[in-house]
């Protein structure tokens, strides 16, 4: 019996049985990810990414802020595909009238406006925002928008976005995870060491592997000058079961 073969006990985790028997089926459906290395095993390409400041705008409050019949204007694709920056931003204005200037809309539109900001961006607007995930406001404070043509009153939609990790089937197989479950980002860099907990998975067939977190959580881990970065699944393991 050879030395691998000797080493073998039968207690396999639970958890890299599950991920190889999803990578294998994942891998027979041809789903898309990074191609094998020159070794043949798969490995994912990780991008992490600082989500500034943004708004993200519905149709009608588009042209509330820019005009009749405007849409937005592609400036610069986003890793996602089919996401952009827009030419177009907007003033913030919080309350007792502190305000933001010239932030970024991204596009495409959605079915309800919602401001993302970092904690000290909430600070300066004197805005007690809540961290949430994109597109849960129920709740949120409101704030104003301002664009060359007009201003909209949000009554909700202001929130520090959670941070998380855009993932394809491919890639969850990989890491033993699913939609709505949780992963973890250690970060290594000269001047410090940083891991970020309850990374939520937003898994999507079309997704390209990358996490986001804002400009604070970036500044802490001096992401610029990362020398190691690595995700993995959260043990224990933080788990949506209605997922």
């Amino acid at each position: 019996m050879n030395a691998s073969a000797s080493n073998f006990n039968g207690n396999i985790d639970a958890a890299r049985i599950e991920s190889l028997v999803r990578l294998a089926i994942a891998n027979a459906l041809g789903q898309p990810g990074v191609p094998a290395d020159h070794s043949g095993v798969y490995t994912p390409k990780l991008v992490v990414s600082i989500s500034a400041r943004h708004v993200h705008l519905t149709d009608e409050h588009v042209e509330k802020l820019f005009g009749a019949g405007k849409k937005l204007t592609p400036e610069k694709g986003l890793y996602q595909d089919g996401f952009f920056a827009a030419a177009e931003t907007v003033m913030i204005v919080g309350p007792r009238r502190r305000m933001i200037p010239n932030v970024r809309v991204l596009g495409p539109t959605r079915k309800a406006s919602q401001v993302e900001l970092a904690f000290t961006d909430t600070i300066s607007l004197g805005i007690d925002a809540p961290v949430r995930h994109s597109g849960d406001i129920k709740g949120t404070p409101g704030c104003v928008l301002v664009g060359p043509a007009g201003a909209v009153e949000l009554h909700e939609g202001v929130i520090r976005a959670a941070r998380h990790v855009h993932i394809n089937p491919r890639d969850c197989a990989f890491y033993g995870v699913k939609n709505g479950d949780f992963m973890a980002l250690k970060i290594k860099s000269p001047q410090c060491s940083v891991t970020f907990d309850d990374l939520l998975v937003r898994e999507d067939a079309n997704a390209k592997l990358e996490v986001h977190i804002d400009t604070d959580e970036g500044n802490a881990c001096d992401l610029d000058h990362a020398t190691s970065i690595e995700l993995k699944r959260q043990e224990p393991c933080k788990c949506h079961d209605n997922h």
